[in-house]
This record gives structure tokens, sequence and C-alpha cells, in this order.
């Protein structure tokens, strides 16, 4: 039971790093032909999945001409919770 939960501690600090990276990578242009989205790509694709379901529930904040995406924010504070809760 113990490598169950050292595996799933491990992926949610995994997941976390990725979320995070993701957050960073959207504040910067990315070229659509380049290694960068091909990482973009590939980060988008394993984030997605959680993120999508949440901005069902969350939407974009409007702030005029601009939207604000809180999902990633949320997600990144319930999976830090979740790992808190799991790995302690």
């Amino acid at each position: 039971m113990a490598s169950l939960v050292t595996l799933v501690c491990w992926f949610l600090n995994w997941y976390l790093l990725v979320l995070l990276v993701r957050i960073v990578l959207s504040w910067f242009p990315i070229s659509p032909h380049g290694a960068m989205a091909t990482i973009a790509g590939f980060l988008y694709r394993v984030t997605d999945p959680v993120l999508l379901p949440l901005r069902s529930f969350l939407p974009p904040v409007r702030m005029g001409a601009m939207a604000l995406d809180l999902s990633p924010l949320v997600a990144f504070f319930g999976i830090t919770f979740l790992r808190g809760v799991i790995c302690s």
C-alpha cells in the first residue's frame, strides 16, 4: 500500500510541475513552428483533461477586452490540497 501512495504522490508532484510550466508558458507568445510549440502542445494535451471540465463550471472572468482564466489556479490549489491529504 505504501508503494501505491508513493506512486500517487510522485504523479501529483509531476502533474503540478507540468501545470506550473503550462501556466508560465501561457504568458509568452509561442510561434506555431518550433520546439516550444511541440512542448506547449504536450503540456496542453496533458493538462486539458483537468482544466476543460473546470472551465465549464468556472468560465474566464472578463475584464474589458481581456479574460482571466482561473481554472489553472483552481486546479493547482486543488491538486496541492489533494497531495497534502494523501502524501502527508
